[in-house]
């Protein structure tokens, strides 16, 4: 049974939100509640198997779960990135190649184990481990980028975000006008939007004589935790909307012959 969501428009929002969420949570916890980078990431990858495994033992698509399961390899993505980069001193470019190459395993691993590419018809148990093992390298990877384009470059955060967006609209480009494969499109995509939620998390927490809005990690947190569950809750609306408008009026469905098969 499918148990992951349609990718439409409201997808990518709560994914944006979600990754920026993830980028000041992991910063409130390891820089200003002064957990540190390594016990951080021990905690956060900790919390994202206990979400998986609820993810995995379910048999229907739960949107709340399945955000829970993104938020959490967005906040251990963060801090495990920055436990690269900066505590064992990868630096963030050397720590980008080593996720892409992590990457680039996962999706060799996932193209000889036969499972499909297409997201939206993984319906087995070891197509969804694959997907959230990609999941999960890729928020990291979105991190490293994402401060390698507002530190080492020199753009900043506001830089970062402009230059990741123009790379997100060229995809979205590509989606309608070439026929370049919309599963590979789909995972350009999701890297992508990690940075982007990582130099937008810095940009709404950062102070703001390093070019942010100054809002630090508990507000910029509450923020966007506000808006990701209103967004799950439309998401729930939509739901149930969908499964009422699935049901006959008397509740009954009609005979098998009778029903008209497309």
């Amino acid at each position: 049974m499918k148990k992951l969501p349609q990718v439409t428009l409201i997808f990518w929002i709560m994914k944006i939100a979600a990754t920026t969420l993830g980028e000041t949570a992991g910063d409130l916890l390891a820089q200003t509640m002064k957990v540190g980078y390594a016990v951080s990431s021990l905690v956060l990858v900790g919390l994202f198997l206990v979400s998986l495994v609820t993810q995995l033992r379910a048999k229907r698509f739960h949107p709340a779960l399945y955000w829970t399961v993104i938020l959490s390899t967005s906040t251990a993505g963060t801090t495990m990135s920055d436990f690269m980069n900066r505590t064992a001193g990868l630096g963030y470019a050397t720590g980008a190649v080593v996720l892409i190459t992590l990457l680039a395993v996962v999706f060799s691993i996932w193209y000889l184990s036969g499972h499909t590419f297409a997201v939206d018809d993984i319906s087995t148990f070891r197509g969804e481990v694959l997907y959230w093992a990609a999941i999960l390298i890729s928020n990291t990877l979105g991190t490293s980028l994402g401060d390698y384009l507002a530190d080492d470059t020199g753009l900043g955060f506001l830089g970062g975000a402009v230059v990741v967006s123009g790379a997100i609209t060229l995809t979205v480009l590509a989606r309608y006008l070439t026929p370049v494969s919309t599963t590979l499109l789909f995972w350009v995509a999701f890297v992508l939007t990690r940075p982007l939620g990582a130099t937008a998390g810095d940009f709404f927490s950062k102070p703001t004589v390093k070019g942010g809005l100054g809002y630090g990690t508990v507000g910029a947190s509450l923020i966007l935790g506000g808006v990701l569950v209103a967004l799950i809750g439309y998401s729930l609306y939509q739901q149930r909307r969908a499964a009422v408008a699935d049901v006959p009026h008397d509740g009954v469905l009609p005979p098998l012959e009778s029903r008209v098969i497309t």
